[in-house]
C-alpha cells in the first residue's frame, strides 16, 4: 500500500552552451520528482521535466495529485489504471487550468511514471519487462482511450494489441544487440562551427549512425552553413535530422526548409509553433518527401490523433515525462501503430524512461526499431544511468524505470 508521498524539485545547471536550441538559449534542466513510498519501503520515482523556472509549481500540483493515491495498493491501482488517469485528469478543479496540457499534465506525468516505476519494482523487473509481460488486455486497462473513439475504440486497441504477439519473440532479439540511438548534443545552438565540426568527428567515433543539429537562427545562412558542416563530416550515410524548436513562422519554415533540403535531412523537427495543426500540413506537403518530427511539446492524445489524421508528421515524438507518463505515452504508440508512423521519443528523461518504453513499443507493439535520442548531459545524476555503447543503448535489467537520482 502507498504509505508516504514525497514531491522533489531538481534542478541541475549546464555546462556552457549545453542544451542551448533557437528559443531556450540557457536551460536549466529539471525535474518534477514524485516518490510514490509503499508499506514494504519500495519508493517508486517518476518525474516531468522542465527547464527550470516553474518547476516548483509542477511539484505542487504533483503532490495533489499523489495525495489521492495514498492508501492504494499498487497492483490493485494499475490493473484498472486508464480509470485512475482518466479521473485524476479530469478532476473539476485543475482540470480548468489545462485540460490536459501545461503545469497540471507536467505533474500527472511525474505521478503516472511513479506508478509505473513502484509497479516494476514491485514485481522485481525492469519496466520494459513488465510491459512486454502484461496480456493485451492488461494493457487496455492501464489506458485512457477517452476523446479518441473516432479513431481507436477499446476494441480496435485490444485487436491491434493482439495481432502484434505473433512475432513478438523474435523482436526479443533487440534486447541483446541493444537499441540504437542517436546524438542531439552534437550541435547545440549556441556551439561554435568549430565545436559542431568536432562533434560530429567525436560521434562517427562512437558508433552514432544518425545525429541532430539545432537551427532556427536570425540568420538562415548560419543554419545552412552549418547543416552542410554536418552532412559533409557525416557523409551520405549517416542520418542527420534538424530541429528548429518552433522557432519558424509558416511563411520563414516554407522559405527557409526548401534551402535546407539541399543537405537531405532525414527529418525536420518542431518548424513552429506546436498547436498549428495546419501550418504543420501545408509545410509538409510542400518540402515532401523530406518529413516533419514533432512531439517535444505537443501534451496529449488528443492533439496526437489530430496530427495523425492530417497525415502532419512523419514522425512522433511522444514524450512521456511531458504528455501524461508511460500511459499516455503507450496511448500514443497505439495511435501511431495504427497509421504506421514510427515514434522516436523525446527525451526530457535524457532516455533513462524512454529506453524502456522503445523496448516496448518495438517487442508488443511491433514498431520499428529506428533510434532513441541519446543526450548525455544528465547521467551522473542517476542511481542506474542509461549505457549507450557503440551508439546503442543496453538493455537495462535493474528493477523498475531507470528514474532514481542519486541521493544528495
Amino acid at each position: 500500500m502507498i504509505k508516504n508521498i514525497q514531491v522533489n524539485d531538481a534542478r541541475f545547471p549546464l555546462a556552457k552552451g549545453a542544451g542551448s536550441d533557437a528559443i531556450h538559449r540557457d536551460p536549466i534542466y529539471s525535474y518534477a520528482v514524485t516518490n510514490l513510498i509503499d508499506d514494504s519501503g519500495l519508493t517508486g520515482t517518476g518525474f516531468a521535466f522542465t527547464l527550470g523556472e516553474g518547476n516548483d509549481l509542477v511539484c505542487k500540483a504533483a503532490q495533489f495529485y499523489a495525495e489521492q493515491l495514498k492508501g492504494r495498493d499498487i497492483e490493485e491501482l494499475m490493473s484498472d489504471f486508464g480509470n485512475v488517469f482518466n479521473q485524476l485528469s479530469n478532476e473539476q478543479q485543475f482540470r480548468w487550468l489545462g485540460p490536459h496540457k501545461g503545469v497540471v499534465h507536467l505533474a500527472l506525468a511525474s505521478v503516472t511514471n511513479a506508478c509505473y516505476d513502484l509497479w516494476a519494482k514491485k514485481r522485481g523487473l525492469p519496466l520494459w519487462k513488465l510491459l512486454i509481460d502484461l496480456s493485451p488486455q492488461e494493457i487496455l486497462n492501464t489506458l485512457d482511450l477517452s476523446y479518441l473513439e473516432d479513431e481507436l475504440t477499446a476494441a480496435q486497441a485490444l485487436q491491434l494489441l493482439t495481432e502484434n504477439q505473433s512475432e513478438k519473440e523474435a523482436r526479443l532479439q533487440i534486447t541483446q544487440i541493444g537499441y540504437p540511438g542517436y546524438d542531439t548534443s552534437i550541435g547545440w545552438f549556441n556551439y561554435s562551427d568549430e565545436k559542431v565540426r568536432e562533434n560530429c568527428k567525436k560521434a562517427i567515433a562512437e558508433g552514432f549512425t544518425a545525429m541532430k543539429l539545432k537551427v532556427g537562427s536570425k540568420d538562415p545562412q548560419r543554419d545552412i552553413r552549418r547543416s552542410h558542416i554536418v552532412r559533409e563530416e557525416a557523409g551520405d550515410q549517416v542520418k542527420v535530422m534538424l530541429d528548429a524548436n518552433q522557432q519558424w513562422t509558416l511563411p520563414q519554415a516554407l522559405k527557409i526548409c526548401a534551402e535546407l533540403q539541399g543537405m537531405n535531412p532525414y527529418w525536420i523537427e518542431e518548424p513552429t509553433h506546436p498547436d498549428d495543426i495546419l501550418a504543420h500540413k501545408t509545410l509538409a506537403d510542400a518540402i515532401a518527401p523530406v518529413k516533419l518530427a514533432l512531439g517535444e511539446h505537443v501534451p496529449n492524445r488528443i492533439i496526437f490523433k489530430n496530427y495523425l489524421q492530417t497525415r502532419s508528421a512523419g514522425f512522433i515524438q511522444a514524450d512521456a515525462v511531458r504528455i501524461g507518463g508511460v500511459s499516455e505515452f503507450i496511448t500514443v504508440s497505439l495511435l501511431c501503430r495504427k497509421y504506421g508512423i514510427p515514434v522516436v521519443p523525446h527525451v526530457g528523461d535524457m532516455g533513462q524512461l524512454h529506453q524502456h518504453l522503445v523496448l516496448f513499443n518495438h517487442i508488443s507493439m511491433g514498431h520499428e526499431a529506428l533510434f532513441l535520442e541519446h543526450i548525455p548531459h544528465l547521467q551522473e545524476h542517476f542511481v542506474h544511468p542509461v549505457i549507450v555503447e557503440g551508439g546503442v543503448y543496453r538493455t537495462p535489467m535493474e528493477p523498475g524505470s531507470s528514474c532514481d537520482l542519486i541521493k544528495k
